[in-house]
């Protein structure tokens, strides 16, 4: 087994009925004693990474969809940046999923997010994603009187519902070539509060800090409980969720960079072989190439 897979599986979450996010703890660092060690692997992972995207997209079969869940400044931008930064544009497309418009409201809640999936031969990724619907929605329910929902739908069993048509939804998606890794990046509250001090102290950061970050840190607990039960009920063999540590963003980076080159190795990824026909009209271009001046 690779180093990638090693580090990888270590923080999978499959189906798992019994998962418990106090099992986890946000500062594990696995065995990795040195920053300098994960930032010389984080390296070579982005070489590899670049490698393994360019087969992909020249292979147009399968697409890979990246989904990055948190609370606020635990790391998603950063890890994002770092982790692709050796990835080619054309062939990674990127979304950031806000406060939904009044047109999104007027849909149901996975058409936003459904309009952006990745295209064969690409990397999708989902900056906050339809889980927000799970989320926030759920910590604050009277954001679904704006869903115009009928109200005989909206009953109890609501989140039992969405968490099925999530399963559901996500297994069509697998069975239609589209590999689905999915990031919780589990921050501790003393952790966040560390980073929004800096965010407040630091003149270059004070554009991230928003009067809402503190407002939704009121509400930590019911955060983390809703994140608990989606974690349960939509960790699945196809679509399984990577519970990783974010208290250091060095290893959190290789968390995630191990993941991907992980997922892209297991899919035999080559480059197209041309055929005897291709061969001999490359042959005579040559041939033409050479002949001229």
């Amino acid at each position: 087994m690779s180093w990638a897979s090693k580090l990888a599986n270590a923080y999978k979450i499959e189906d798992d009925k019994s998962f418990r996010l106090k099992d986890h703890d946000p500062a594990d660092t696995g065995d990795f004693k040195s920053e300098d060690h994960a930032k010389k692997l984080l390296k070579e992972s982005v070489a590899r990474m670049e490698h393994l995207q360019d087969q992909l997209y020249a292979q147009n079969t399968w697409a890979l969809l990246l989904i990055f869940q948190a609370m606020d400044a635990a790391g998603k931008d950063g890890a994002i940046k770092h982790v692709m930064s050796g990835v080619n544009p054309q062939g990674c497309q990127v979304y950031s999923f806000k406060a939904p418009s009044s047109e999104e409201l007027d849909h149901d809640y996975l058409w936003r997010t459904t309009k952006c999936l990745p295209e064969r031969g690409r990397i999708g990724i989902f900056n906050r994603s339809y889980y927000e619907e799970v989320l926030v929605v759920r910590v604050h329910p009277d954001l679904l009187k704006a869903q115009h929902i009928p109200p005989s739908l909206v009953t109890k069993d609501l989140w039992k519902a969405r968490f099925e048509d999530i399963r559901s939804f996500e297994r069509y998606l697998t069975r239609n070539g589209i590999v689905i890794l999915k990031f919780f990046l589990n921050l501790s509250k003393k952790e966040q509060k560390k980073r929004f001090l800096a965010r407040l102290d630091q003149a270059e950061k004070n554009w991230k800090f928003s009067a809402a970050d503190i407002h939704e840190r009121a509400f930590w607990d019911d955060y983390m409980n809703a994140y608990e039960d989606l974690i349960r009920h939509t960790a699945t063999d196809e679509a399984p969720w990577h519970v990783l540590p974010a208290d250091n963003k060095w290893f959190t980076r290789i968390a995630v960079a191990a993941a991907i080159v992980d997922t892209l190795e297991g899919l035999d990824l080559s480059y197209p072989k041309v055929s005897d026909a291709k061969m001999k009209e490359l042959a005579e271009a040559r041939q033409l190439l050479e002949q001229k001046k």
